[in-house]
């Protein structure tokens, strides 16, 4: 079985955006729990707040046994280095992907003028969203982003959220293997050397050809990775105690 993955996904989404990470990684009989966060999935109508999130996937975490590697994509990324900060003691190693550049200067100028906009539109934006998905992300990736619905009246309640994170601070809290993963052609890839200078044990891996979604863009490829990092993140737990050497170096 080796280590469990707990998978957390992107603002708007739900769990089934991992779908092609599950299905590979069980494959390789592993566990695998993907969350749906506050406002998304099957919690919308709940009310988004960080420590809600924190509670929802520490929740998971305990679910499979207490111990876990998490990887988090894009909001997920933001939310899975808040909880590795809260709870360091659930987290055997953290992937945070497509969220290396800071809330409060991007996910402000970025997300909340046009989540403002697609609020007045009848359907709130969601047409527009699926048709953003259907023609960024390849057919099968569009599908498992979009076949949990898309929480389009959670957006704003995020971006407030996630806008006031001290994510610097928090990254550097947690003292266990961070890696740090982005598409190549993410262009929320701005900050990324001040993350991975943030860690305590980091490091960082672009994938070439990939965008933002770049679970989706390759899902065979960010499965292996997955897998590969949970192997090394169990060996790492039980070799030697969180942060024990500061690490920046590049790979699994």
């Amino acid at each position: 079985m080796g280590l469990p993955v707990v998978l957390v996904h992107g603002l708007r989404l739900s769990g089934t955006m991992w779908r092609p990470q599950q299905e590979l990684l069980e494959a390789q009989g592993r566990r695998v729990v993907a969350v749906d966060l506050p406002g998304h999935g099957t919690r919308r109508g709940q009310e988004f707040t960080l420590p809600a999130a924190i509670d929802a996937v520490a929740e998971a975490i305990d679910a499979v046994g207490g111990r876990a590697l998490l990887v988090g994509l894009s909001l997920g990324g933001f939310v899975s280095i808040a909880v590795a900060a809260a709870h360091p003691g659930r987290v055997a190693g953290l992937v945070a992907a497509g969220c290396t550049a800071r809330p409060a200067q991007t996910l402000a100028q970025v997300y909340r003028i046009p989540a403002v906009l697609l609020d007045r539109l009848p359907d709130h934006g969601q047409a527009v969203n699926e048709r953003f998905h259907r023609l960024t992300l390849p057919t099968d990736g569009a599908a498992a982003a979009l076949d949990g619905g898309l929480a389009m009246e959670a957006a704003r309640a995020v971006i407030d959220e996630i806008s006031d994170m001290e994510v610097l601070e928090a990254l550097g809290a947690y003292e266990g293997p961070v890696w740090l993963i982005n598409g190549a052609r993410d262009p929320f890839r701005i900050h990324e050397r001040q993350f991975l200078e943030a860690c305590v044990d980091g490091r960082l891996l672009n994938v070439p050809r990939a965008g933002h979604m770049v679970s989706l863009d390759q899902p065979e490829n960010f499965a292996k990775l997955v897998g590969d990092i949970a192997d090394v993140a169990s060996v790492r737990a039980a070799e030697a105690p969180p942060g024990a050497a500061r690490s920046h170096g590049p790979g699994v």
